[in-house]
């Protein structure tokens, strides 16, 4: 991600404006979005605190959800787009009878229905049928592009809007509270999943129509048990101890723990820069290479002759603080 502006603006001891340059940070912070901001408004807002030179976030919540929004600096932006297709765990609260156009509580409601008494055992062969690969028609507001163009401009443009199917996989989707109006539920899924549409689809099997009231991510592979920081506590830190948001970061390593890592010596880790292969015992397919101290060096694959290539290098030796003069 490049850079807006070369610089930041802070005040000065005389209350005059100063800019502050942008930081080559590195690592990856794991962020608790609040709710009300985009991704990228929560992006700006932790890149703005970091001063960092560059950065992104892997994979959008709505604004009406919360929870685990890796941001990437520096280098770790690399491996964004591993942990975009990671698999991701959330927990929802849907409200029954009430159908909307964006297929949560943000929209506009189009209808309304009686909700028919329903159990456990009902729901639950419901969220079956919802459960491992199913096709699924994601909300007529999302970021999907057609023709370059996102689907929820169309549909804020008032052009009807049918976004295309997609095969998504589901790998649990459990009923954890019942009341006779709504549902809680926690969803575990693979990429490019909408727990929107999710809960939309559980409505109308249900027969009464259903849409996301609350929605909370709870982690995202391979954090599964992640220590979020939220923005205010960022903030706070930037006033008092600016050091101590570098402490926060994660290593990119992090991101890359469960890919297999290919141990490569200084020489072969100088070739592999300069794009040539090196031989390898390491088995056929894609790995991690690293220098003797576990630093990633590369992501990499192994062929079926044994040789390793790099597919995207890694530069491990950059100071994470460092100040910058880059342009945006």
């Amino acid at each position: 991600m490049t850079p807006e502006r070369s610089t930041v603006s802070a005040e000065g001891s005389a209350g005059r404006s100063k800019k502050v340059p942008w930081r080559d940070v590195h690592g990856i912070l794991l962020l608790d979005k609040p709710q009300g901001l985009s991704s990228n408004q929560a992006l700006q807002s932790v890149r703005h605190l970091y001063r960092a030179a560059k950065a992104g976030h892997t994979g959008s919540l709505d604004p009406l959800a919360t929870g685990l929004l890796p941001i990437c600096f520096g280098e770790a932006t690399k491996i964004a787009g591993l942990l975009l297709g990671a698999h991701k765990a959330y927990e929802t609260t849907c409200r029954l009878g009430a159908t909307t156009d964006t297929d949560d509580a943000d929209g506009t409601v189009l209808v309304e229905r009686k909700v028919p008494v329903l159990d456990a055992a009902r729901i639950e062969s419901a969220l079956a049928k919802l459960t491992g690969r199913i096709t699924q028609v994601p909300p007529a507001y999302s970021a999907i592009k057609q023709a370059g163009v996102p689907l929820y401009r169309k549909a804020r443009r008032g052009e009807e809007v049918v976004a295309p199917p997609r095969e998504v996989e589901i790998a649990r989707f459990e009923l954890l509270e019942l009341t006779p109006t709504h549902l809680r539920l926690h969803i575990e899924c693979g990429s490019g999943t909408y727990v929107r549409s999710l809960v939309r689809d559980l409505g109308e099997a249900l027969g009464c129509g259903a849409h996301v009231e609350s929605l909370r991510r709870l982690w995202v592979a391979p954090f599964t048990a992640p220590q979020m920081t939220d923005i205010a506590t960022l903030r706070g830190l930037a006033e008092s101890d600016p050091a101590a948001l570098d402490a926060l970061l994660l290593p990119l390593e992090n991101g890359l723990s469960a890919w297999p890592q290919v141990q490569v010596s200084e020489n072969d880790a100088i070739r592999l820069r300069h794009g040539q292969k090196i031989a390898t015992s390491a088995d056929e397919g894609r790995c991690v290479a690293v220098d003797a101290a576990g630093r990633a060096l590369a992501l990499a694959e192994c062929g079926p002759d044994g040789r390793l290539r790099s597919i995207r290098g890694i530069n491990s030796t950059v100071n994470p603080s460092t100040p910058t003069e880059k342009q945006g």
